[in-house]
């Protein structure tokens, strides 16, 4: 059991989806390689080439008014071989580990192809405008006698690479399968998964996955910067990619790791709805969905609820569900200045787990650079029953989707983070339970359902029953009774709502709550969904 929970959330390159959006199954980073062995042969380069972003730009649009063409994996009977278990055989050789520049902070180490990755990417290293391609060679590598890695031909290629810390004992970034990558966060634990782009998610038609084809790997002297340019391609977009990554460490030893990512899309088709800065989570269960919980742990998930800041300045909290059916939420905006999946809650007595630490996993937050226009913040939640499987998808959607021929330019900050910047002028939703509606010692009407929200922040202290404060409850439909506030006892700045819905039928309820004085805004805006019939 603790090999199945200790698996990280990586998508095989090229996997479709069908009608409804299909869970992706997780692979190890930590256990899939490591430093060990000696003997490495040196590492082979290829000849030099001139390269920059808008040499990339060139290409990747060039790519865009030809047919696509799938990449066929070299020794694809061998890769067929290198199961998971035999995957966690292969280890990088640390002495192999690339050197971007001669006193870079940033060391990078290779993944190895396999059953799960079986599509190659190609790695090249750039200093001072000029490419050169990282060669496949087995030596690379350290396999046991026998395995099947040691019989594969040197035109193999690589899954993808990760970033190293200076002691190569521990890695802080990852980019593998398809257009997935991912930090460790603050606390050294990875979780939820960024990607590239994400196309035609939650709708009838097929999911398409594109991938990462190519990526050109740039140091810092000195520094811990590293510039990553990658291209990607898919039957309908093309793209050329520039992140740059730093990670920052502070006295108490809690990172921050920023990635300032700039894209340029050339699509093939039309394309109705695109993901400009997805995620990709898990969410089986938490404080709210108790009635889903066939696990002893008391919570389990890597993100527990969606985070906007409105291009109108409004804060929105929307806490994510494992819903019985897959369900699509769009918060429709113009110039949004922020989204992001968030861990809030932190505490590790909600979770139990000392084997994968749900409380470390990193919440992550995308600030658009410039004015992003009109469009949608969408939510996708897939229902699942265990935690190998993301489940949960976030992104921006432009109005008008993606047009062939036309070029479409974003720009973002990611940062990994364990929160985002608050206003100390608003409380927030920390926690969300829902039970049995009416009041206790009185017979429970039936069709009733209770919800409580806890808010916290500095805008709270010295605030009694008594100043005026209350909730603000609107629904889509039903009738909302019983609501009130009170300041939670012993617990400084935290606040305690409550609230009944009553309503019939299939069709999922709308909720929106916010807290208020004297006319004003005390919270941000808590956004739930209640399903009667479940």
């Amino acid at each position: 059991m603790r090999g199945l929970i200790n698996r990280r959330k990586v998508l095989s390159a090229g996997l479709a989806l069908g009608a409804a959006p299909v869970l992706g199954l997780r692979v190890s980073l930590a256990e899939a390689t490591g430093s060990g062995g000696s003997g490495a042969d040196k590492t082979t380069l290829g000849p030099p080439a001139p390269f920059s972003f808008e040499i990339l730009k060139v290409q990747a649009r060039a790519l865009s008014e030809s047919a696509f063409g799938k990449v066929e994996p070299v020794d694809a009977a061998l890769l067929e071989q290198i199961n998971y278990d035999a995957y966690q055989k292969i280890k990088f050789r640390s002495e192999a580990s690339l050197r971007l520049t001669r006193d870079t902070h940033a060391p990078v180490q290779l993944f190895h192809l396999g059953q799960l990755f079986k599509e190659p990417v190609r790695i090249y290293t750039v200093e001072s405008g000029s490419a050169r391609e990282v060669l496949y060679s087995a030596a690379l590598f350290a396999s046991p006698e026998g395995h099947p890695a040691r019989l594969l031909s040197p035109q193999t290629g690589f899954a993808g690479f990760r970033v190293m810390a200076p002691d190569l004992k521990t890695d802080w970034m990852s980019f593998l399968g398809a257009s997935y990558f991912r930090t460790s966060g603050p606390y050294n634990q990875y979780g939820l998964s960024a990607r590239g782009l994400a196309l035609n998610t939650g709708m009838p038609s097929p999911e398409e996955f594109p991938r990462f084809t190519a990526f050109w790997l740039a140091g810092t002297p000195g520094r811990t910067p590293i510039t990553v340019y990658a291209l990607l391609d898919s039957p309908s977009v093309t793209g050329a990619y520039k992140f740059v990554c730093e990670r920052e460490t502070n006295a108490s030893d809690i990172h921050r790791v920023v990635m300032d990512v700039e894209l340029e899309l050339y699509p093939r088709i039309d394309v109705a709805r695109a993901g400009i800065a997805p995620f990709s989570s898990m969410f089986w269960y938490g404080e709210g969905s108790r009635k889903r919980a066939a696990d002893w742990r008391p919570e389990i998930h890597d993100s527990d609820g969606l985070a906007i800041h409105t291009g109108a300045g409004e804060r929105i909290w929307r806490p994510i569900d494992n819903p019985s059916r897959v369900m699509t939420s769009s918060f429709v905006d113009s110039n949004v200045r922020g989204f992001g999946l968030l861990q809030r809650d932190r505490d590790f007595v909600h979770y139990l787990d000392d084997g994968v630490f749900y409380e470390r996993r990193p919440s992550v937050w995308v600030e658009p650079q410039g004015a992003w226009g009109e469009g949608s913040v969408q939510l996708v939640e897939i229902p699942t029953d265990d935690e190998t499987m993301d489940n949960i998808v976030a992104y921006w959607t432009p109005k008008d989707g993606l047009k062939a021929g036309q070029p479409a330019n974003y720009r973002y900050r990611l940062s990994w983070v364990d929160d985002i910047a608050f206003p100390d002028a608003l409380g927030r939703a920390t926690a969300t339970w829902t039970g049995v509606g009416g009041r206790p010692g009185f017979k429970r009407p039936e069709g009733l359902r209770k919800y409580v929200i806890d808010w916290q922040g500095p805008v709270f202290e010295g605030l009694g029953r008594d100043d005026g404060v209350e909730i603000v409850v609107t629904a889509s439909r039903g009738t909302i009774s019983n609501s009130y506030s009170h300041p939670v006892v012993d617990q400084r700045g935290r606040w305690r709502s409550f609230f009944d819905i009553e309503a019939t039928g299939s069709a999922p309820v709308d909720l929106r709550a916010y807290l208020r004085r004297k006319g004003a805004a005390l919270s941000e805006t808590w956004i739930g969904q209640y399903f009667p019939v479940e």
